[in-house]
């Protein structure tokens, strides 16, 4: 899951940052709601998480932005106003979901796995393909009824690939989906992360090398 944090409360959003990135997140921090702006019309964020009281461009703003540039990205307002009406306001604008603060991580947490389980594509909490299933919400993956110790990484990459259906994602979307803004484009992490994953998937191999494209889940019966 690609997350971007929209707070200005430095300490706030480096705390945040560092707690989904231990849920295995993909996650970029910017502190005003112009910065916000120029990363979400360049990268596919799945979520926002965006302070209301944004400096250079309100967060009310943004989020209005958000929910009307056809990306389908969510939105989780974070406030200190939790009064009925600047939620019900939130709403009104286009937020997907609302937390005032204070709040505990873990709700923060299990918010934002909900969110990403309301894709655009409405995309089910277990993917499956043949015998693997990777449930989303709790972080798990079997493969014939074998639980699969995964690393976050590999557990973000699959989760990319699996959504995509059988179709074809490139090293450059699964760098983009499952890496931060520091991923060096040129890295050979994507390939690394595939073999290792590989390796802990299993025979027969379900992930396949489309040449010059990237990587597809691949299982028997599929072209």
């Amino acid at each position: 899951m690609r997350v971007l944090i929209a707070e200005d409360e430095v300490y706030l959003a480096e705390a945040v940052q560092t707690v989904l990135s231990r849920e295995g997140m993909a996650v970029d921090v910017v502190h005003d709601g112009a910065e916000a702006l120029e990363r979400l019309s360049y990268t596919d964020y799945d979520v926002v998480v965006l302070d209301r009281d944004l400096p250079e461009v309100h967060g009310d703003d943004v989020c209005r932005a958000i929910a009307t540039d056809g990306s389908g990205t969510a939105v989780l307002m974070l406030t200190a106003a939790g009064r009925l009406d600047e939620k019900v306001r939130g709403f009104e604008i286009g937020a997907d979901d609302y937390l005032a603060k204070p709040f505990e991580f873990r709700e923060l947490v299990a918010r934002l796995r909900s969110l990403a389980r309301r894709p655009r594509e409405a995309r089910p909490p277990i993917l499956e393909a043949g015998d693997l299933k990777l449930d989303v919400f709790r972080r798990e993956v079997y493969r014939d009824g074998r639980y699969i110790k995964l690393s976050r990484k590999e557990f973000a990459v699959l989760e990319v690939l699996l959504g995509a259906e059988g179709g074809v994602v490139s090293a450059e979307a699964l760098l983009e989906k499952a890496w931060d803004e520091n991923a060096d484009p040129f890295t050979n992490s994507v390939r690394v992360t595939i073999s290792t994953l590989r390796r802990r998937l299993g025979e027969p191999g379900l992930i396949a090398t489309v040449s010059g494209s990237g990587y597809r889940i691949a299982v028997a019966g599929s072209r």
